[in-house]
């Protein structure tokens, strides 16, 4: 009996050791498991379920006009339009007055902090040999490579146009955008970013310290953190893009000292726009004035603001050697150089005490708005929401949390109460909602800069489109005059015909204070890169008279609900059709 005690006791021992040893082997087992599917995420992206989708691929498909940014968003019904304010119900806590395509915050931070770690993980890859890379890859590109130089972001260097592509930036688009814009060489820093310039640098460093992979072609080094990769730009190659067309912007009296008003001049005879226009590029100069045999190169200052411009007759003879003698008029062109005096931005030092929106219907400018207020301050705005294609176009303030007050204003199109109440004061920006919805629409169907094509508004897409957004476009305005606190009213129209005074108005409302020459030098930029392209619609009426009546219901209302605020009522181009 005690024998088979002995046997079964070893038994149970035995069998005890090898349940503790699956058991080991199991989890180990599975750690390595869950290890290699990390890894497959990290590597992978978008790949896996949905709740694992990174933004890299969705900024992709957002690019090529695939889906929009905005579609992502979870379905929240858009607004009624109660007419008369006091008739305006308090909507739920959790209720957004805005169509269905607004992402939830927390999904969109859940999406940017995986981007962030991808981006992170792909950033610790060893670069040391990508200095030596440069020389190597130099011989794909048209250009000559210069070296490796020290960049400054404060005091660049190259001091001319500035491009950033935060996704497909190489080194031949560096190249034929500052080719395009006349100058001589091309600089790239941060595997991102694109300076243009005519003078080389001074500082040279070492060739492995220009390390940074370019964004869009891997294989070749695009700078570095501080440092510049530097390229003569050459002849465009076959099939690029020509350099951009000087533009006239008219005739003008002349000032009374012109070599006081401008730094550089040239006495040529039988001066043409192209001689003087290529000397003042060269010069890095944006304005070419010319005056008989004389040029001039500089920029629009208080003494020469271009803002007043008279008949062209009287500039009809200026060419002529005895019109130059009277000095009264002269001719001014645009040549391809970018004005680069407001062009340097940046995130707020110190938190902001004051938290500002910048609140507009979608498709009423308020990418251009931004634009406009972010080279007059120098100061990046945010956004409540985030678009990877105006992040990797230089609002880097897109990357930054909306509510982290580093930024002069944020830009957004919510217009629930507790989304109007968190704010302590806005840019209201109101456009004519006739125009407000086909830039909506076109942005929708063809991105920030496309036209919707004859196929999308003949759609039965439009005609809903208008029934859902139109009653959206008046509750956006009447919800901010009810829950806002502090607002100023900027129309889109007004912003458009008089420029710098309704930005000085904005600027001022934000508490930054400006010069004149900044403020001209937006003026001379006023469009940056946000002016649609490409096969505008003809011209045509898309509302049928039944969307007009519902959208001149709406015009009125707002124009009441404003005068009751005591604020000036909508423009007159607003008026009913």
């Amino acid at each position: 009996m005690a024998k088979a005690f002995f046997r079964l006791q070893k038994f149970l021992r035995r069998t005890q050791f090898l349940l503790f040893f699956l058991t080991a082997a199991y989890l180990m087992a599975g750690s390595l498991l869950l290890l290699q599917r990390t890894r497959l995420v990290i590597q992978q992206g978008s790949r896996g379920t949905p709740a694992n989708q990174a933004l890299p691929v969705l900024d992709e498909m957002t690019r090529a006009g695939i889906i929009d940014p905005r579609t992502l968003q979870s379905p929240r019904p858009g607004p009624r339009l109660l007419v008369g304010m006091d008739e305006l119900q308090e909507p739920a806590l959790d209720q957004r007055h805005s169509p269905h395509w607004l992402l939830s915050r927390n999904s969109e931070l859940r999406q940017l902090r995986r981007r962030w770690f991808h981006r992170f993980t792909s950033d610790q890859e060893p670069l040391q040999t990508a200095g030596l890379k440069a020389m190597k890859h130099t011989a794909e590109h048209k250009g000559t490579y210069m070296g490796c130089f020290t960049h400054d972001s404060r005091e660049r260097t190259l001091k001319g146009a500035v491009f950033y592509d935060l996704r497909k930036m190489t080194v031949a688009h560096c190249q034929e955008a500052c080719a395009e814009r006349a100058y001589s060489y091309a600089g790239l820093a941060y595997g991102a970013e694109c300076y243009c310039g005519n003078t080389l640098p001074a500082a040279v460093s070492k060739p492995e310290e220009c390390n940074s992979e370019c964004k869009g072609e891997k294989g070749s080094v695009c700078g570095g953190v501080n440092r510049l990769s530097v390229y003569r730009v050459e002849e465009l190659r076959a099939g690029a893009r020509r350099r951009r067309n000087v533009i006239y912007r008219g005739c003008f009296r002349a000032p009374e000292n012109l070599t006081d008003t401008f730094p550089a001049s040239l006495i040529q005879p039988n001066l043409t726009v192209e001689m003087c226009s290529e000397f003042c590029s060269k010069k890095e100069f944006p304005l070419a004035v010319m005056r008989g045999q004389e040029c001039y190169c500089g920029y629009p200052t208080g003494r020469f603001p271009l803002r007043d411009g008279t008949d062209g007759l009287r500039c009809s003879g200026t060419h002529n050697a005895s019109s130059a003698a009277q000095g009264k008029y002269c001719l001014v062109y645009q040549t391809p150089v970018q004005d680069t005096r407001c062009t340097d931005r940046k995130f707020l030092s110190t938190k902001s005490k004051v938290f500002v929106a910048l609140s507009s219907f979608p498709g009423a400018g308020n990418t251009w708005a931004r634009h406009l207020i972010e080279h007059a301050t120098g100061y990046y705005t945010g956004s409540y929401y985030f678009d990877g294609a105006l992040y990797n176009k230089g609002f880097k303030g897109e990357k930054d949390h909306w509510r982290s007050r580093r930024t002069i204003c944020v830009k957004t199109h919510e217009s629930g109460k507790t989304e109007i109440e968190m704010f302590d004061s806005a840019i209201l920006l109101i456009r004519n909602p006739y125009k407000s919805l086909m830039a909506e629409f076109n942005r929708k169907y063809a991105g920030h800069l496309g036209y919707a094509n004859d196929r999308n508004w003949k759609s039965k897409e439009w005609p809903d489109f208008v029934n859902s957004y139109a009653s959206w476009w008046a509750s956006h305005v009447l919800e901010w005059l009810k829950y806002g606190k502090r607002l100023l009213i900027v129309h889109y129209e007004d912003l458009k015909q008089s420029l710098i005074p309704k930005l000085k108005e904005m600027v001022e409302f934000l508490n930054v204070t400006v010069t004149e020459d900044r403020l001209l030098c937006v003026e001379n930029n006023r469009d940056g890169n946000f002016k649609r392209s490409g096969a505008k619609q003809k011209n045509f009426e898309p509302f049928t008279q039944e969307m007009k009546d519902l959208i001149n219901r709406y015009i009125l209302t707002v124009d009441e609900a404003l005068r009751g605020r005591n604020f000036s009522g909508l423009p007159r181009e607003y008026v009913p059709r």
